[in-house]
């Protein structure tokens, strides 16, 4: 298999063996890649949106689980934290307790109302990023766990991440919510929650 992914701005990158990882031979670019991802991702939501009442997003188990939901069908080791280190990211061997650490947050902000609803989603998502936990598909995935996160505490709120431009190619608003991240790594959490409140909706409305 020969496949050649022109990664956008900011993009985790794959080794050979993660790249041996994907069970479609047929794909040979990045174009195709997305596609199928894609497709895999409207499965896993659709999974996701059917979860029974008892299932708690904040645990391991289930960061894992909706990772091989959103790309298992394409990648053989979605759902396994990464055995290799990245551009970004925490040490392999921190997974683990930051992912623990992390969740465990996140369900102490939304009991105790530590921040309001989008600052403590906007806080989830800046920290699962921050982890790297996968392979790759970290953005996608932390965004839909940040969507879900939201919907726990607030359902008449959503996230329109793609409002402005497709996070998955260069462009000004991909541009603008790297920088946002980057921001948040210095504990400058200020651009990202002004990005992630552009982008909340109520209705057809921005908050």
């Amino acid at each position: 298999m020969s496949i050649e992914l022109h990664e956008p701005e900011g993009a985790t990158p794959l080794t050979p063996d993660e790249l041996r990882g994907l069970k479609a031979t047929h794909i040979t670019n990045r174009g195709e890649l997305n596609e199928l991802e894609s497709a895999n991702i409207i499965d896993g939501l659709t999974w996701l949106d059917r979860r029974p009442k008892r299932f708690d997003l904040l645990t391991d188990q289930s960061a894992r689980d909706i990772h091989e939901r959103l790309f298992g069908g394409v990648w053989a080791w979605a759902g396994d934290y990464r055995l290799t280190e990245k551009n970004i990211g925490v040490p392999v061997w921190e997974i683990l307790t930051e992912m623990r650490t992390c969740l465990d947050d996140a369900r102490y902000w939304r009991e105790h109302k530590t921040y309001d609803p989008l600052e403590a989603t906007t806080r989830l998502h800046h920290r699962l990023v921050w982890v790297h936990p996968f392979a790759n598909g970290n953005g996608r995935w932390a965004r839909i766990m940040a969507d879900t996160y939201l919907a726990s505490i607030d359902q008449d709120v959503f996230l329109d991440w793609s409002g402005g431009g497709d996070l998955q190619t260069d462009n000004t608003h991909r541009a603008k919510y790297i920088a946002a991240l980057q921001s948040a790594d210095l504990f400058e959490f200020e651009p990202l929650t002004a990005f992630v409140r552009g982008i909340a909706r109520n209705g057809a409305n921005s908050l």
